[in-house]
């Protein structure tokens, strides 16, 4: 079910971050607690794959998350994109494939952060591990507004 709020998002449990690409997905789990956010190996898709939604219900299966978090590109000024499109497309699939509430939240910068916290890497394991970095930053905020509400 997708939720347009954090309202009726579960307060307690872990929750799965997702950072959506077409070739790459990367993916971050909180503890029970939410205190801490941890990676997971980023997802690689292969051409011609669209089982993403699929795969990821699967993840949160085996993962026993509550509640599920996608990464929504946005422009600077809100306004959407074609891959702003892609994502909202994935999610609806996802809701499809699986009954866990599944909230979208901006996010615009994550990448930066991410590779700003990751400090100095070789470019290969920049590819390899960005985007599982950035799903990590989209949870830790997704976690910041729940706390809030």
């Amino acid at each position: 079910m997708i939720l347009p709020d954090f309202k009726a998002f579960p307060r307690a449990g872990r929750i799965l971050g997702i950072d959506w690409g077409l070739r790459r997905i990367g993916v971050a789990v909180s503890s029970p607690d939410r205190e801490f956010v941890f990676v997971r190996d980023t997802i690689c898709m292969s051409r011609g794959d669209v089982n993403h939604a699929e795969r990821i219900a699967k993840l949160a299966e085996d993962e026993k998350v509550v509640g599920i978090i996608v990464g929504l590109p946005l422009y600077a000024d809100g306004r959407e994109s074609d891959t702003t499109k892609m994502v909202r497309a994935f999610v609806a699939d996802l809701a499809m494939q699986t009954d866990l509430p599944i909230c979208m939240i901006e996010e615009n910068l994550t990448s930066v952060v991410a590779q700003e916290n990751m400090g100095r890497v070789r470019v290969r394991d920049l590819k390899e591990k960005l985007d599982s970095e950035s799903a990590r930053v989209i949870l830790e905020n997704a976690i910041a507004i729940i706390n809030r509400a």
